[in-house]
């Protein structure tokens, strides 16, 4: 910055051959004595020195040469005053660069310093040059500080010392040196004035901690260059990138006041790096508990291999949360899924386990398995190569023997598999867009209460989020919309699923998905799915439909509750059993399933809304509620809400217990189902057995266990039209479908009964 130059601000005092008019011998206001005509002063102009100067022989104490022309202060702005002088003859003075500061009105400005300091003249013909700096601020370097009142300056010399001495002066020089100020003004420290070279490759990290430790709050300039950083770089100011950085993956740069992904996309200029970079920072250091990506979108080529980010970890337990971002997925070749065919062994009685797995270093931790006997969403967690093992996630149903098994690896925007645990970890605000070409979200083997909260799960191809071991214990979804890549398709032909879990104690709330071919595999028990709304219709009249929610554990302890559940249905099953037939452990059992709005349309007539699909025989219901749930079919009706798939095995009706399936309501539903059923029966001829028939009306084709209560409705009459007090005894389970109850009179009777019949005891 120069005022001379960009503003055209005028600062040079006119040469002394210009005439002596202009300069006085006092403190330069007008009105004071100049050097015109002066008896102690002349203009010399053919000095060998000077050329022309001004010859001036001392008289005073302080004898004084002040330009009379206002010289502005302008805050921000800092002059140098230069003289050159030399002593001719007599005493030899002191001299030294001084100023009036004037405000307002031209009074003097009172308790700043006006004068620099003096240098003494020690000999005849010697050149002496003197300086000072004036300026507004109270910078290092400055001699006159004046402040904002001094508005211009009478800018010269004083001699002091000895009178009668001789002395020539140049003429004055007054610039604008606010450069010299510039770093001190920007609060900026720039690496190269510490070694920084920048040329890609010498190891600038000395020259980094070097200007780092000198800016003591001030910006770090990195300007344009690329700097090599072999080391840890951590920065405690803020940094400012014209040029860009190129580090070992294990480094790791931590600037923590700008811990940002903005900042980092500065640093390094590639997206991808910047966000590994600024992953790997968030995992290594505790300034920061999170990542904010700035609302950047980081176009992705291949799969991010979180764990490669930060090599020096394998787990990790501290809260972090990366919020406010978007990856997009560019590119097909990176994104291709492996598919591996192989051989192996499985034995029930090592439930998680494939052995003699066949070319096991071929197939990846990760990987879907499919075959026969395996259930829906069961992963490789892990391999032993050595002894040619693999370790599920889930046992498989029907799988005892030597098969080949298919192993399909997708590829995922966030891939943490590589963990072997990681906890209290967090996505908050961003939008995956997978753009049908990868998956969004592979977990790490292990870990607590990974949350993935306000995001957009955007196109996937395969899978949103998979998790292939236990890391998705205790896991909450929240406010997410899961949008499918396959709306267009019919659902025989869809493929993708919103997201899968193993582990137990899974909160799932207040989500959005569209059309997968199923929205969630759960695994795991102890779930709470709440608030969601999940459809999976398609365009083809009296069409299948899929299950939106597929709870995969006998023993649930789950809530699904408040839920719109649309064109799809909840399908409850034992498929990650390796022994799936009951045995002695808990059946099919405390699951409720509350309050929720239940859609369909257009659909195949024996479609329902929920169906248990036993992979075994023997197992039953226990403690099941299902209660308070709004079931309506709209273009065409459906013959009931609920049914047993028998595609493997029956339930055994006959241990029903503790089910409560009432309080709900039924529209186009051509039976409605309810347990406790009640029920009206009326004998128009004196009878006395009743056969009184349920008509499907008892849940999952029950049977009528037990008669909770029998109440005449009106008065029981005989054959000859006379009241009779009656009280029967009930034979419950007859028929040939055991869903009959009789009435036993004492006597022939006829009227009505009001009755309550339940399934369970």
């Amino acid at each position: 910055m120069n005022k001379a130059i960009t503003d055209g601000v005028l600062l040079m005092p006119p040469p002394f051959a210009n005439g002596l008019g202009v300069y006085s011998s006092g403190d330069g206001t007008p009105g004071s004595d100049t050097y015109a005509n002066a008896a102690n002063a002349a203009f010399v102009p053919a000095d060998q020195d000077f050329a022309g100067c001004l010859e001036i022989q001392k008289n005073a104490s302080t004898t004084k040469l002040r330009y009379m022309g206002e010289t502005p202060m302008l805050p921000g702005c800092y002059l140098r005053v230069t003289a050159r002088i030399k002593a001719i003859s007599g005493n030899l003075p002191s001299v030294r660069i001084a100023g009036f500061a004037a405000a307002a009105g031209g009074a003097n400005v009172a308790g700043v310093v006006q004068t620099g300091d003096a240098v003494p003249l020690t000999s005849y013909g010697q050149i002496v040059e003197v300086s000072a700096i004036i300026g507004t601020g109270d910078r290092g370097g400055v001699d006159m500080v004046w402040g904002r009142q001094a508005l211009y300056g009478h800018f010269g010399l004083d001699l002091t010392g000895p009178n009668g001495g001789v002395v020539r002066v140049d003429d004055i020089v007054i610039e604008d040196v606010t450069q010299v100020f510039l770093r001190d003004m920007l609060a900026q420290v720039d690496v190269r004035d510490y070694g920084a070279i920048g040329d890609g490759t010498t190891d600038d990290s000395a020259a980094f901690d070097a200007a780092n430790a000198a800016a003591a709050g001030r910006h770090v300039l990195i300007p344009a260059g690329v700097y090599r950083l072999n080391s840890d770089m951590t920065f405690d100011t803020h940094v400012r990138f014209e040029g860009t950085l190129s580090m070992p993956t294990e480094a790791v740069l931590l600037l923590r006041r700008d811990f940002h992904l903005p900042a980092y996309i500065d640093a390094f200029e590639n997206e991808e790096l910047a966000f590994t970079k600024a992953f790997q920072a968030l995992l290594n250091n505790a300034d920061h508990e999170s990542l904010d990506m700035g609302g950047r979108k980081v176009n992705v080529t291949g799969p991010i291999d979180m764990i490669a980010a930060v090599p020096s970890k394998t787990s990790y337990a501290t809260r972090r949360i990366i919020r406010n971002g978007q990856f997009e997925a560019s590119g097909t070749a990176a994104w291709a899924t492996q598919t591996t065919t192989s051989q192996a062994t499985y034995d029930p009685d090592n439930a998680t386990r494939l052995d003699n797995v066949v070319n096991v270093a071929n197939i990846e931790v990760g990987s879907v398995v499919t075959g026969n006997g395996v259930g829906r969403e069961v992963y490789v967690r892990s391999k032993n190569v050595a002894q040619q093992r693999i370790t599920l996630s889930a046992p498989l149903y029907d799988a005892a023997g030597t098969q080949t098994f298919t192993f399909r690896r997708f590829r995922y925007l966030l891939d943490f598999s590589g963990f072997s645990s990681l906890s209290k970890f967090g996505l908050d605000g961003i939008e995956f867009q997978c753009n049908n070409v990868c998956s969004g979200i592979l977990l790490a083997e292990s870990g607590l209460t990974f949350t993935v909260q306000d995001c957009f799960i955007s196109r996937p191809k395969d899978r949103g989020i998979s998790s292939h071991g236990g890391g998705c214990q205790g896991m909450i979804i929240d406010r997410c919309q899961f949008l499918s890549s396959e709306d267009g398709a019919d659902m025989s032909d869809r493929v993708s699923i919103g997201f899968n879990v193993n582990a137990n104690d899974v909160k799932i709330r207040n989500n959005r998905a569209t059309k997968f071919r199923h929205w969630a595999v759960i695994g795991g028990g102890s779930s709470i799915i709440i608030g969601n709304h999940f459809f999976q219709g398609d365009t083809v009249n009296g069409g299948v439909r899929s299950a939106g929610l597929v709870m995969a554990k006998p023993h649930s302890s789950g809530v699904i509750s408040a839920n719109y559940i649309d064109n799809c249905f909840i399908e409850w099953t034992n498929e990650h059993d390796q022994a799936p037939e009951f045995n002695s452990e808990f059946s099919f059992s405390a699951l409720s399933i509350t309050g929720n709005t239940f859609l369909s349309g257009g659909v195949a007539p024996w479609f329902s809304y929920i169906v248990v699909k036993p992979h075994g025989a023997g197992h039953f219901l226990s403690g099941v509620s299902i209660t308070g749930n709004k079931f309506r079919s709209i273009s065409g009706n459906i013959d009931r809400v609920e049914r047993v798939d028998t595609s493997f095995a029956d339930l055994d009706r006959g241990r029903f217990k503790d089910i409560e399936f009432h309080g709900n309501s039924f529209h186009g539903i051509n039976t409605s189902v309810a347990n406790p059923l009640r029920l009206r029966h009326g004998e128009a001829s004196p009878s006395q057995t009743w056969v009184i028939d349920t008509d499907g009306q008892l849940p999952f084709g029950g049977r009528a266990v037990q008669v909770a209560s029998v109440t005449a409705h009106g008065p029981l009459r005989n054959g000859n039209n006379v009241i009779q007090y009656e009280t029967p005894y009930t034979d419950p389970e007859e028929g040939p479908d055991r869903d009959q109850v009789h009435l036993h009179w004492g006597q022939a009777v006829k009227g009505t009964v009001n009755l309550t019949v339940r399934l369970d005891n």
